[in-house]
């Protein structure tokens, strides 16, 4: 049967059963007065016929329990009085419980579906709470009777908890609230009224008994956080609140956070301030992409205007400048600025000795709390005669000065593609190779598509599904890279070959293995949603502990490590990965925030999809930089935005303001509502919204419209 259909069957037996209760005046009948003018004759009806009176009893029970119906409360009452105490214990827990588990599942069937597909972005944390621990707190509030159990009922439903716990927990907490109610029907006569039952100091009780499962939980923490950290003598007084390892992103923001809420924190760093980020990521990769793209200009004179253009550069001085750069912004990750923030910076290779002790320098340094921000390193595969050239990676290549002929990249990932397009457009004839079937794997097919048109417009030979088998030396740098393509090898020369297949955890050399922190099966430190190791006061944020590797990610991560490790014993924070957007800085620019459809599709999330199209924007015609799309993902007939890729010039700015209603719940109404500068590139982000608009045109009003219109023009 339609499933719809079923809901509405189910919605009208639900109506028609309410219906009855109320026209046969039941609630009237459910009522204190009522049951104790005819205790006597329930009493005799069940002296008479025990086996029938407890069937009708239980039934009638579960009924006003799943409907949510007045009267539960004086039913225990009356059970008390006519069963006594056990029987009706017995009685009535089993019949609350599938009572209540009818009830939930009612919720389940008609609502669920429609509340998590309307705010199921705002209910990740709490599904995601529900499910690592959605049964310590419904037995936290099935023995507060403060809150109504009907509402409990309902509201469980609409989680992701399992039927089978439901019950389960419910049967076991809410005996406490039985056992009162059951002991107070056995003395009927003496009862004024149910909320009589419920006196100020037994309220109190319960109360006291609700709060107690989370106080235990705390004490659990406690004595696991005390075992943990058992045989590590705990200094009496400590030289740092937090020592901070590694000053990349993540470092430098823990640090920041330490130090401007006073605590004393120590930085240490054995290399350079500024981490990857600085030295060799994000900073140099994007000032040799603004060369190149200014090179690409040149070559593109006559979509300007212009007969032709020529630029005569050098590629060492193209290589200055990117150190000019590093330099430039290195005041704002420097020993200088940190130490005027208060943070004690300490270059040197740090050794974790035990959970409260870290040595630097012959020094030895005592701390409440260690966040390990190590970051990650260029993975290198094991490919035969790849350790007999000086190989390149996103590490070194910053270190070389002649542009080489002949270059292969290894690897399609968002680094392999940006290097891979700045080297070629600088003049180096390269080639990428890619061992899976498209390059840019995280996004989708026609977005990978696009992007490799692009690059063999500009003279790239993208080669997909090859394997790389080894590597044939000829001379320091170059020789040949053989891979394997349909089963066939294929030879590519070159004459320097650059490792672009990913970034390996730095978890070696500081003793971290010798200590025992645990890592997780990708080799990252293994942390908690707080951001914690198997040791408690022990933290981890940033590529070392990922799971994305972005500078922005890395220092979003930083906050929680640093207000959990510092006030951890008041409060604690469960890091949000809700929404983490990113950018491969190709030309065009590929943004993405949310979902895009593969991951919808893995995840069996219903979405529409609207496009539009740059090249009919007015600023990008006008720029000459009319290619590209606003693809935005949304639930089935609601502006929520689930997702959103740009593929553009600019496009890691234009997603901004995707990311900001998407972090605050906005929707695509929203951005249409909103008036954008004309002409710029923004105004992609409303037309997308427009085409969002009109395929939700209410046709049938409008034809209405038009009518009213036709009417008044006689």
């Amino acid at each position: 049967m339609n499933k719809k259909i079923s809901k509405v069957i189910l919605v009208l037996v639900i109506a028609v059963l309410v219906a009855i209760f109320f026209t046969l005046d039941l609630h009237h009948q459910l009522t204190l007065e009522n049951i104790k003018s005819k205790q006597k004759a329930f009493e005799d009806y069940y002296n008479a016929h025990r086996l029938l009176t407890i069937s009708l009893y239980m039934a009638g029970y579960i009924v006003v329990t799943a409907l949510s119906l007045p009267g539960a409360a004086v039913m225990s009452l009356a059970g008390g009085a006519l069963f006594g105490l056990w029987i009706g214990v017995l009685v009535v827990s089993f019949a609350s419980s599938i009572g209540a588990t009818l009830a939930f599942l009612v919720s389940r069937f008609l609502f669920r579906g429609y509340v998590q597909d309307k705010f199921g972005d705002k209910l990740q944390t709490i599904n995601e709470g529900v499910e690592r621990e959605g049964a310590f707190y419904l037995f936290t509030l099935r023995l507060v009777p403060v809150f109504p159990f009907f509402m409990i009922n309902l509201a469980m439903g609409l989680t992701p908890i399992r039927t089978a716990v439901f019950y389960g927990v419910s049967q076991l907490g809410m005996l406490p609230g039985t056992f009162v109610y059951l002991n107070a029907g056995t003395q009927l006569g003496k009862i004024e009224s149910a909320q009589g039952i419920l006196s100020p100091g037994l309220i109190l009780s319960f109360v006291l008994l609700g709060i107690f499962p989370l106080v235990a939980k705390r004490v659990v923490a406690a004595v696991k956080n005390r075992k943990a950290l058992a045989g590590y003598p705990r200094p009496v007084k400590f030289d740092y609140n937090l020592v901070v390892i590694g000053a990349g992103s993540a470092g430098l923001v823990t640090s920041y956070i330490a130090a401007t809420v006073r605590a004393a924190v120590a930085l240490v760093e054995k290399h350079k301030m500024g981490g990857d980020c600085l030295n060799t990521g994000c900073v140099p990769s994007k000032a040799l992409i603004r060369s190149a793209k200014i090179l690409s200009y040149v070559n593109r004179a006559r979509e300007f205007g212009f007969q032709g253009g020529k630029i005569d550069f050098s590629f060492a001085e193209v290589m200055e400048r990117v150190q000019n750069v590093i330099a430039k912004v290195e005041p704002h990750d420097s020993v200088e600025r940190y130490t005027r923030l208060g943070v004690d910076c300490i270059e040197g290779e740090a050794n974790i000795l035990s959970p409260y002790e870290v040595a630097v320098n012959g020094r030895t340094l005592t701390t409440r709390n260690i966040v390990i921000a190590t970051g990650a390193r260029p993975f290198v595969p094991p490919i035969p005669g790849l350790d007999r050239v000086e190989y390149l990676t996103s590490d070194t290549v910053w270190d070389i000065r002649e542009l080489p002929r002949k270059m292969v990249v290894l690897g399609g990932g968002p680094i392999g593609c940006e290097l891979t397009q700045a080297f070629g457009r600088l003049g180096a004839e390269v080639t990428q190779v890619e061992m899976g079937h498209r390059i840019m794997g995280r996004e989708d097919v026609e977005i990978a598509e696009m992007m490799k048109r692009k690059f063999e417009d500009e003279g790239i030979s993208v080669l997909t599904r090859h394997r790389a088998k080894e590597v044939v030396p000829a001379g320091p740098h170059g020789g040949e890279l053989i891979c394997e393509h349909d089963g066939v090898d294929v030879r590519i020369p070159f004459d320097r070959i650059l490792v672009a297949v990913g970034r390996v955890a730095n978890v070696s050399g500081y003793g971290l293995e010798e200590l025992g922190v645990k890592l997780a099966p990708n080799r990252t430190v293994a942390v908690n949603e707080f951001l914690q190791t198997n040791f408690p006061n022990i933290y981890c944020a940033g590529d070392v502990a990922g799971p994305y590797q972005f500078t922005h990610f890395a220092a979003h991560q930083a906050w929680y490590a640093s207000v959990n490790s510092l006030f951890g014993g008041f409060k604690r924070f469960r890091t949000d990965y809700s929404l983490i957007p990113w950018a491969t800085y190709t030309d065009p620019e590929v943004a993405r925030a949310g979902l895009n459809e593969m991951e919808a599709a893995e995840k069996s999330i219903p979405y529409e999809v609207t496009v539009y199209g740059i090249d009919d924007l007015d600023r990008a015609i006008a720029d000459s930089e009319d290619h590209g799309l606003v693809k935005v993902l949304t639930r089935p007939g609601s502006d929520k935005i689930l997702g959103v890729t740009i593929v553009g010039t600019h496009a890691s700015d234009i997603i901004a303001e995707y990311v900001f209603a998407m972090k605050h719940g906005l929707g695509l109404n929203k951005i249409l509502g909103t008036i954008h500068i004309y002409p710029t590139l923004a105004e992609a982000n409303k037309f997308a919204a427009g085409e969002w608009k009109k395929a939700h045109a209410p046709d049938k009003l409008l034809e209405w419209v038009g009518r009213y219109h036709r009417w008044m023009r006689g």
